[in-house]
């Protein structure tokens, strides 16, 4: 009687936490009732300092952007503490959102009524760049050589790297080789999927559609674990730290970066600056620590600033 008890609690608090995790997902499509999105504390948000009488007239896009008076800004939408949204106010949080906001400070641009957040898919960041419906892009978005034939990228201002979430009371998972016969999810097509069908075949891979389902599968014991960027799992763990933490060091490179138009040199090595200045002055960490850090993992040290000769 006393297990059955205790089961019922459990699941009781399982559901509670899906609620607040999958949000919108869990009670249809954000409709009335829905619970609002759980984002970092404002107050804990550091404060950037506008640059007064900033002038890059050899960019076009910034130029472009003096101009309409206001920055357009690529995000992603549905990464918990790294690129959210919430359906109710409209408001995007995260610690992607807080790099680009204190970017735009730098740049000569109020963060808090000079930005417009736009939403912008994986698929479609190159095209938003080149069109000009973007200025710059700020959303998990890694750098590489292909890429660099499309896009020029700032930064990086993040290494990101694939990982492990498990259960807060997992003992036998501390890295990639702890899988055998293990339940590992990941999303369907992915690279993190892909990966792991090649170097870990030992594990027993599931996928689904989104890493949404990975992580409710994982609060009800479906499988043991979850894998891609840790940057994504982090902020999974930030939503329920008693339940959820992330494993072991990286075992892939990805190093995030701004993405901008290509041929946009001036604006590149601005925003390169200004990501220079923000992680001297502390503000790069104390984004960190109110989005990302609250999964309980402590702020890594920034990675060096390339600054690529323009080709």
């Amino acid at each position: 009687m006393h297990h059955a008890r205790g089961l019922r609690r459990r699941l009781a608090l399982l559901l509670a936490v899906l609620v607040v995790l999958l949000g919108p997902a869990a009670t249809g499509c954000g409709r009335e009732g829905s619970p609002p999105v759980k984002g970092p504390q404002p107050e804990d948000l550091p404060d950037y300092h506008v640059a007064t009488g900033f002038q890059l007239p050899d960019s076009r896009t910034w130029e472009r952007a003096r101009k309409r008076g206001r920055l357009v800004i690529g995000v992603k939408e549905d990464q918990p503490y790294l690129g959210e949204k919430d359906p109710a106010s409209g408001r995007y949080s995260g610690f992607d959102i807080e790099i680009a906001k204190m970017l735009a400070a730098s740049l000569g641009f109020d963060p808090d009524r000079q930005i417009e957040f736009r939403t912008v898919a994986s698929a479609n960041r190159e095209t938003a760049l080149q069109n000009g419906q973007i200025d710059y892009y700020v959303g998990t978005y890694t750098i590489n050589d292909n890429r660099k034939k499309q896009v020029g990228f700032a930064g990086p201002y993040y290494l990101a790297g694939q990982s492990l979430l498990v259960r807060k009371d997992e003992k036998d998972i501390h890295g990639p080789g702890d899988l055998k016969g293990k339940k590992v999810c990941s999303a369907a097509g992915s690279t993190p999927l892909q990966r792991m069908q090649k170097e870990h075949p030992e594990a027993v891979l599931v996928s689904y559609d989104t890493y949404s389902v990975c992580v409710d599968n994982l609060l009800t014991y479906q499988v043991d674990a979850v894998t891609t960027d840790d940057t994504i799992l982090l902020g999974y763990a930030a939503k329920v730290p008693d339940e959820l933490k992330v494993v072991g060091k990286p075992f892939s490179t990805e190093p995030y970066g701004i993405g901008v138009p290509r041929g946009d040199t001036a604006l590149r090595l601005a925003l390169d600056d200004a990501l220079a200045e923000h992680e001297k002055n502390g503000d790069w960490k104390k984004a960190y620590d109110a989005t990302l850090g609250l999964s309980g993992n402590p702020a890594p040290k920034p990675p060096a600033i390339d600054r690529y000769p323009a080709s």
